[in-house]
């Protein structure tokens, strides 16, 4: 992989917190802790610049949501941005939807490189005029100025979700979209902002009873009926809303018998799923737990039809991982264009990539020493036992404060985005 550079930021709220590629590539969106939403756009290939091809700039920033305070539950609602999501191009503008834990928004990016002249009722500085004054009527023309990106709210929707949101989704219908939180997910239009559709509620009568919590869901890529959502128990279920209004019962129900010789005290823990995201031809689905990916077919509940070991290494620290916290994070994980390769992080800056066909594997680092525009990143190995060879990396060693939470994959192209902590990293596949 090459590095087509990184961004850096270097306040605590500019920790990225979700990154997502749109539907064609050409733009990517980060939003920080900070509530601010950075949009990079993708160099076209010049004649003056032939490798600039690849190369993501900053397009737009702004801020989409800014903290707020509940006064009947005293209850402080942070800006931080939880998800991006992009919807499919309609016509020249663009449209993305952000959330942070109780509110969505609906954000329209648009160009201007022309403005109005020749007002009747105002000067050119914009002061009006006297009508009294005006001797004839000017037909107002459109010149040409600089090229301006504005960001302008469209549609805010609020007030549906008790719990914090952790997830957004956009249907295939491209007129509907689902929102997460630990115990709900609601259907919503996006033309309508003043009421949602419940579809999944698991909250118990007695809040004592409650066992699990949703942690992600993903609608079907082609299916706009078909829905799946994960839990805090290692279980998927995958709902048709063409069964019933609310699709508390599930239609499929995914789950991998649990191995009794292996089980601890932190098995249920490391078994909570973090991210599910569906392959795009639809087939398959992918989740992410503690310290495994896991590929299922949507035809075989009872077992994945494929696994593969993040950081096994870490199970012998899982002890420690719990005292720091570090257990509890939640890693994401992204399929590449063609559903042959997936992606997810680790920590010490460190990210994994499984391609499905050969079954193999690398591990490589995202950090300024070893990422200098159109450098070759060097795989990377940790070391568990025994003698450590010169390029390996203790277990030991590892910076468990540097962690790679958020991926993204050009649609497209062999083009990866990599969030870590307060840096976005973009690296793309060698070209000869």
């Amino acid at each position: 992989m090459l590095c087509l550079g990184w961004f850096a930021e270097v306040c605590w709220t500019d920790i990225i917190s979700t990154v997502e590629f749109n539907y064609s590539g050409e733009l990517l969106a980060t939003g920080d802790k900070g509530g601010r939403v950075v949009i990079f756009q993708r160099e076209q290939e010049s004649k003056n610049r032939p490798h600039s091809r690849g190369e993501y700039n900053v397009y737009s920033t702004f801020q989409s949501h800014e903290p707020e305070f509940d006064y009947l539950k005293s209850l402080e609602i942070e800006e931080k941005i939880n998800k991006i999501r992009w919807l499919p191009q309609q016509n020249a503008a663009h449209f993305l939807l952000s959330t942070n834990d109780k509110t969505i928004k609906l954000w329209k990016i648009s160009e201007r490189d022309k403005r109005a002249e020749g007002y009747n009722l105002k000067d050119e500085d914009g002061r009006l005029r006297d009508p009294f004054r005006i001797t004839s009527l000017r037909v107002p023309v459109l010149m040409p100025m600089d090229l301006m990106v504005e960001a302008s709210p469209r549609r805010i929707f609020a007030n549906a979700h008790t719990y914090h949101i952790n997830s957004i989704s956009v249907n295939s219908d491209h007129e509907t979209y689902l929102s997460a939180d630990d115990l709900r997910i609601n259907l919503w239009h996006l033309e309508i902002t003043d009421r949602s559709f419940n579809i999944v509620d698991i909250k118990p009568a007695n809040m004592e009873e409650l066992t699990e919590v949703i942690t992600a869901a993903e609608c079907h890529p082609h299916q706009c009926n078909v829905f799946v959502y994960s839990s805090s128990k290692g279980t998927i279920r995958l709902c048709d809303m063409r069964a019933a209004a609310l699709c508390d019962r599930h239609t499929k129900f995914f789950e991998e018998p649990e191995d009794p010789s292996s089980r601890s005290f932190f098995s249920e823990i490391i078994s909570s799923i973090s991210d599910v995201k569906f392959s795009h031809s639809g087939r398959y689905m992918m989740t992410r737990d503690y310290l495994s990916v896991k590929v299922w077919d949507l035809n075989m509940e009872n077992r994945p039809v494929e696994t593969y070991q993040v950081h096994e290494y870490l199970r012998s620290k899982l002890c420690s991982l719990y005292e720091n916290d570090c257990i509890f994070d939640k890693f994401e994980c992204c399929w590449n264009g063609s559903d042959g390769a997936i992606m997810t992080g680790s920590y010490n800056n460190f990210f994994r990539m499984f391609d499905r066909n050969s079954r193999r594997d690398i591990t490589l680092e995202a950090s300024r020493e070893s990422s200098k525009p159109r450098a070759m990143l060097k795989p990377r190995k940790v070391c568990t036992g025994g003698k450590r060879k010169k390029d390996e990396i203790s277990v030991d060693s590892l910076d468990f404060n540097k962690k790679i939470l958020h991926t993204a994959w050009h649609p497209k192209e062999n083009v990866i985005a990599v969030a870590a902590t307060n840096n976005l990293y973009i690296f793309q596949d060698k070209i000869n």
